[in-house]
């Protein structure tokens, strides 16, 4: 490696992407259209970048293996970045092989949380916790400690452990400073505002107000029945039910939730179940069905029983029911929950993270495009979706990953 080309890996290793094209912007050798290709990435240009990367993978010979292996875990990244998680990951893993067989230790680690955080993107927590264990962050740089103190934090954030996943945080704030790139330090610091921003909206005895993680927490671990309308689950201390694929049967226990510990009328049953405006015979026959199989699937947890006008909940353990709903309920909130980061999404990725269909998700995109919720840009396979997140909201509840039973 020459003085220049030297001189613009360290400017990319700390955050200069200008001083980098500075030196090598002119030149199109290997080496040279790689770092041009970082550079590129580090600017947001993020097509050229990845057609740089690709002219060098193809550039390097075939005695540099190390050099070929670098440039799959960049286009990895850029993948990563544009939220284009059909990437192969059996290449990122052979690059990784790679770099560790060639003792490039740093780069291997990278191409590992790469790995790890398509995962937690696509809601694979277990996998990404056993891709994490094998990881030793001490003898790495302060960049890569930052990157894995980020993973292990995005893992307990998703996980509920608030006081893991601010201790996390700390210690990728440390390393950040330590790194001095801005850039790092600024994803550290928004990664903060998680803990600090309403995730759910708490819906008790007809009074709601909005909780942070670690309320919702502690509301989890409570000993409280509780209708999570974030997961779309029903739990008691000592147990879940999932509801997620039951919808009717879900909004039924929302209702009832909600009016605990009164009862709720059938005709206001019928219409969050159904949809109906009015409640003739046959709607409250089939009320009267939903309430049996509800009533069937919460036997555990708690009854369902009839009143003069209507049915009531009661919890066989707890002593309290409550509600958590997420803190802005719209239409496709899953969708939105993904699109909230500020990043650009194709609609095949957004079906692979929520393991929808690539039609359902369209049809979603199209109809929150049509509110004005969203916007797109680019055609075809090149068609990406964003939005700008809310202000003041953490979507974090929403994304794929299980929660703790309490």
């Amino acid at each position: 490696m020459d003085s220049l080309t030297a001189a613009a890996a360290r400017a990319l290793a700390a955050g200069d992407p200008l001083g980098a094209l500075n030196r090598v912007a002119l030149r199109d050798d290997p080496p040279a259209l790689a770092l041009r290709g970082i550079a590129m990435a580090q600017l947001g240009d993020l097509v050229r970048a990845k057609a740089l990367l690709r002219r060098a993978g193809r550039a390097f010979g075939p005695k540099e293996a190390v050099a070929r292996a670098r440039c799959v875990v960049a286009e990895a990244e850029i993948a990563l970045v544009s939220r284009d998680l059909g990437w192969p990951a059996k290449a990122l893993d052979a690059a990784r092989a790679t770099l560790e067989a060639h003792g490039d230790r740093v780069n291997a680690a990278h191409a590992r949380y790469l790995e790890v955080r398509r995962l937690l993107l696509i809601g694979r927590i277990h996998e990404a916790e056993r891709t994490l264990a094998g990881l030793d962050p001490a003898p790495l740089p302060p960049a890569s400690r930052t990157a894995h103190e980020l993973v292990v934090a995005g893992i307990a954030i998703r996980r509920l452990r608030t006081q893991a996943a601010a201790a996390a945080l700390g210690r990728a704030r440390l390393a950040a400073r330590h790194a001095r790139i801005p850039a790092l330090t600024a994803e550290v610091e928004s990664a903060f505002l998680v803990l600090n921003t309403p995730a759910a909206r708490l819906i008790a005895r007809g009074e709601e107000r909005l909780l942070r993680l670690e309320e919702v927490e502690a509301v989890l671990a409570s000993k409280v029945f509780v209708v999570d309308a974030c997961r779309h689950v029903v739990r008691d201390p000592g147990r879940v039910v999932s509801l997620a694929r039951r919808p009717v049967l879900f909004a039924l226990a929302r209702a009832l939730g909600e009016a605990w510990p009164g009862d709720v009328p059938r005709d206001t049953l019928v219409a969050r179940a159904f949809g109906s405006k009015r409640a003739d015979e046959s709607y409250r026959a089939r009320l009267r069905v939903e309430m049996g199989r509800l009533r069937r699937v919460l036997r555990t947890l708690a009854d369902v029983s009839a009143t003069k006008r209507g049915f009531r909940l009661v919890p066989r353990r707890a002593r309290e029911v409550v509600v958590l709903a997420p803190p802005v309920e719209e239409a496709h909130g899953a969708v939105l929950a993904f699109l909230a980061d500020g990043e650009s999404w194709s609609s095949s990725a957004l079906a692979l993270a929520l393991g929808a269909s690539q039609r359902t998700v369209q049809r979603a995109l199209d109809s929150l495009a049509a509110a004005g919720t969203v916007q797109s840009f680019g055609r075809g396979r090149a068609r990406r979706w964003m939005t700008p997140p809310v202000p003041g909201f953490t979507t974090t509840l929403l994304l794929p990953a299980p929660l703790p039973i309490g």
